[in-house]
């Protein structure tokens, strides 16, 4: 099934201030330091944001789309709140991925939220070229046939209403329609290239 095509937004080019001359201070002044944090860093690069990101501490997600008549999915940990009132929500997947075809065709996807007892599963649905719905993943259709997984902290089902492009990447927005935020247990964190346990 071919979704109902939805809007995309154009992409902005990178505004950059320039440094103002004669702003300068002093070594050691207050000026100079702030200097330093915020005009003397790395140049903007694919390895600095990389390098940055390792430091950022995400929840982990499992995105599922039904694409025809089998089921995809993949793990995203850059899963964002966009707005309460519509309930929207955000994630990027790459164009070049496996599940990318199933979540350009789709109205309806399904975003779980994975609890720290489910480590396996978030490495099984990042892992390229893995059976994903095989044997070791519970799940069944859940509203308007998007799979639903076992045993996740909450889950939602919701509707595509923007396709964004950012580089080689798109950015999905899409309304929550459905869902169940009652599952037990503690989030798993992706924190320095690992799945992580959150540490009281």
């Amino acid at each position: 099934m071919t979704a109902p095509t939805v809007p995309t937004v154009q992409t902005a080019p990178s505004l950059r201030s320039p440094r103002s001359a004669g702003s300068h201070g002093s070594a050691g002044s207050p000026d100079s330091a702030r200097s330093s944090r915020s005009g003397d860093g790395r140049p903007g690069s694919p390895d600095l944001l990389r390098s940055v990101f390792r430091q950022h501490a995400a929840g982990v997600a499992v995105i599922t789309a039904q694409d025809g008549a089998r089921p995809v999915g993949f793990t995203a940990t850059s899963l964002n709140s966009v707005s309460a009132d519509p309930p929207l929500l955000s994630f990027t997947i790459g164009t070049g991925a496996s599940s990318w075809p199933g979540v350009r065709d789709s109205e309806y996807l399904g975003v779980h939220i994975l609890g720290e007892h489910q480590r396996e599963l978030a490495g099984l649905f990042a892992r390229s070229g893995a059976d994903r719905f095989g044997e070791a993943t519970g799940w069944e259709p859940g509203p308007h046939g998007v799979p639903v997984l076992d045993g996740v902290l909450a889950w939602l089902v919701c509707r595509v209403v923007a396709r964004v492009p950012a580089g080689e990447h798109r950015v999905i927005i899409a309304e929550a329609v459905a869902g169940d935020p009652a599952g037990e247990g503690r989030p798993l964190l992706y924190h320095q290239g690992r799945f992580n346990a959150l540490r009281d």
